[in-house]
């Protein structure tokens, strides 16, 4: 009998792989679980939608199952679910993998482990789920939102300790990054939290100590042995709160990414002498905190699921230490393509902040147009339209009358409403009650049966949404989506100006109204004839896409294969088919005359694109559905104009 012996190799020879794909040794431990990924493609574990999660719901008051599906394998590779009541002072609840389900922290307490067992909270491979009533999880009549963290190498861990009183400890840890923020908590003491931050100090953030508890500015302490945390290890002192001899601890650690496939980042940033502030991440941000290090000041929280909109407007805070309901912030700032701004305010002046913000979903390439695009008629009940996806981009129509079509987005913020046939401001045609706070659609007033509602996902080379302010002089203006835009909308959203369309049917010299039926326009100032990339689009010095201290929303549309289609086409005499491309033909068909005056017409699967009478809205036009003519046809892989049309230049878009 021959025993083999295992020899192991000398030196390292995994060849190094580039940032965001497959090593030789990732494939090899894939290869365990029978999954075999090529070398070059996206590891999963680098995109942020398999990471991190934002997740709201609704109490009910009920001890059934509430399950919270969001994609997440918290079960089996462990995690951190955090949550609040948004409605209502309650508590924060902590729970996480490596201490267990039956067992909470609350980050607005210095209290130990408490036993909450009788909730049935438990860690799904998709999720979280739980059974109770509790008014922390489920009152009813109450809203909550619950941030979740998948342990993953450079974003998030937990490591679980004994302290032994000596200083110099060191505790492993496996973010095999930069350690950007470190929470600890006393397991076995009522006590407060510990936290070492990057930002805590341009030179030696590791002398200094701050408590997620307490709106307290930094200490300067010994707690972390003013040692820095390696990508390996970090080092704690002597001090109660981090590491007392036989003493249970847990440590939450949150990585501090560099490079283009950043998911996080922790830093550091100083307001102005008027308290405003904009920050550089390299990538737009879904969650970002901000706590002043040098003054009292809480620990505050925005998103962009809840509100944290664009262009100056009001963000929607929490704060970690307290048990406060959500508020308004009027200085919150608000996020960009490339990070984040504050408005001025007074704590903000002159005084350096700490901030932890999380990149937004916008990694992975769709490639279903359900999981970005939906088409629903009201309910009446929050939410109004259902989609299956968070809404970044909504309008709707009462279908049998003359209203308008009322236009709302995520970065606008709730209650704020534009139309398409109006040059008016946002806000002017009564937008009430509009909220983007669902996981599954959006809230539009209690709107019943008799609406009709199309809604956008942002996604990559898709569709996105930029929300910027006016300079009065050409510049570009930075967008997440990934593509050259092929088609933009632009309105601005402080003053009555016209809507201007970009389309590369009629390229980068010409523009096009949303609210008029126009032909096409050739101006300069508009574009400054130059078409957009991948990374920025340009505006003129025209006031309605960049007047000085104006604030605008643009819509961003793409060709994304078997998806969508931005396209022009010439129509003459006969039907004429469209092809976009698609395997079962289009769901939605926007289609717009620009060689001459025309209308834009609108047509859905749902309504019917059917070889008989279509019915059709018009954007620019205040009036109900026309159900009495055929002018398109389906088409397997698009749609057909039909002969009936007139002849002309047309653009389309069309999504499968």
């Amino acid at each position: 009998m021959i025993t083999p012996t295992k020899v192991e190799p000398t030196e390292n020879h995994e060849a190094a792989a580039a940032s965001g794909v497959w090593t030789l040794g990732e494939q090899l431990e894939a290869r365990r679980g029978s999954v075999w990924p090529e070398t070059g493609i996206a590891n999963p574990d680098t995109l942020i939608e398999n990471n991190f999660s934002i997740d709201l719901w609704s109490g009910d008051g009920s001890a059934d199952t509430t399950t919270i599906t969001n994609n997440l394998n918290l079960s089996g590779k462990g995690g951190l679910v955090w949550i609040k009541k948004r409605t209502a002072a309650d508590a924060h609840m902590m729970i996480d993998t490596a201490r267990g389900a039956a067992v909470g922290l609350e980050s607005n307490s210095t209290a130990v482990n408490g036993d909450i067992s009788a909730r049935g909270f438990q860690f799904n491979s998709d999720g979280f789920q739980f059974d109770t009533a509790d008014g922390q999880f489920n009152a009813s009549s109450n809203t909550y939102v619950g941030w979740s963290f998948k342990k993953a190498p450079k974003f998030f861990d937990i490591v679980t300790y004994t302290g032994n009183g000596t200083a110099g400890r060191t505790v492993a840890h496996s973010l095999n990054d930069t350690v950007g923020m470190i929470m600890v908590k006393n397991l076995s003491q009522t006590d407060q939290w510990s936290v070492y931050h990057r930002g805590a100090d341009g030179s030696a953030p590791q002398n200094y100590e701050f408590h997620l508890d307490a709106n307290s500015a930094r200490d300067d302490q010994a707690a972390w042995n003013d040692t820095a945390p390696t990508s390996s290890v970090f080092t704690v002192g002597t001090e109660h709160t981090n590491n007392a001899d036989g003493e249970n601890y847990v440590a939450y650690l949150f990585a501090h990414n560099t490079g283009d496939g950043a998911m996080i980042k922790c830093d550091r940033f100083q307001g102005n002498a008027s308290g405003e502030a904009s920050v550089d991440l390299g990538f737009e941000p879904q969650l970002v905190m901000i706590k002043n290090a040098e003054s009292a000041d809480s620990w505050i929280v925005y998103d962009t699921m809840r509100g944290y909109t664009g262009s100056s407007a009001n963000g929607i805070r929490i704060r970690w230490d307290t048990n406060a309901a959500e508020a308004a912030e009027a200085a919150g700032g608000h996020p960009n393509a490339s990070g984040f701004a504050t408005d001025g305010d007074g704590p903000l002046q002159n005084k350096y902040y700490i901030y932890m913000a999380i990149r937004r979903p916008n990694m992975a390439t769709i490639t279903d147009a359900t999981e970005v695009f939906a088409i629903d008629a009201g309910n009446g009940a929050a939410p109004d339209f259902t989609s299956g996806f968070p809404v970044d981009f909504a309008f709707y129509k009462e279908i049998a009358s003359g209203d308008e079509f009322q236009v709302h987005s995520r970065l606008q913020g709730p209650s704020k409403a534009l139309s398409f046939d109006s040059n008016n401001a946002e806000d002017a045609l009564g937008g009430t009650d509009i909220s983007f706070a669902f996981n599954n659609g959006y809230h539009a007033a209690s709107k019943g049966s008799g609406y009709y509602a199309y809604m956008w996902k942002r996604a990559k080379g898709y569709f996105d949404v930029v929300a910027y302010t006016g300079t009065g002089s050409a510049k570009t203006e930075a967008h997440s989506l990934g593509a050259a835009p092929e088609m933009m909308w632009v309105k601005s959203r402080s003053n009555a100006v016209t809507w201007r369309v970009y389309h590369t049917g009629i390229g980068e010299t010409h523009s096009l109204f949303l609210d008029d039926v126009t032909a096409k326009s050739d101006d300069d100032t508009i574009w400054n004839d130059t078409a957009p990339t991948s990374s920025v689009f340009t505006v003129g010095a025209d006031n309605s896409v960049n007047n000085n201290n104006y604030t605008y929303v643009a819509f961003l549309f793409a060709t994304l294969a078997g998806v969508s289609k931005v396209g022009s086409v010439t129509h003459s005499g006969s039907s004429t088919d469209v092809d976009c491309g698609f395997s079962a033909g289009a769901r939605f068909v926007l289609l717009r005359r620009h060689d001459d005056e025309g209308n834009w017409y609108v047509w859905d699967s749902v309504r019917g694109i059917v070889a008989g009478n279509d019915p059709y809205f018009l954007l620019d036009v205040v009036t109900a559905q026309v159900t009495n003519t055929d002018l398109i046809d389906p088409l397997a892989s698009g749609f057909q104009i039909s002969g009936d049309f007139t002849d002309g230049d047309y653009i389309f878009y069309a999504i499968a």
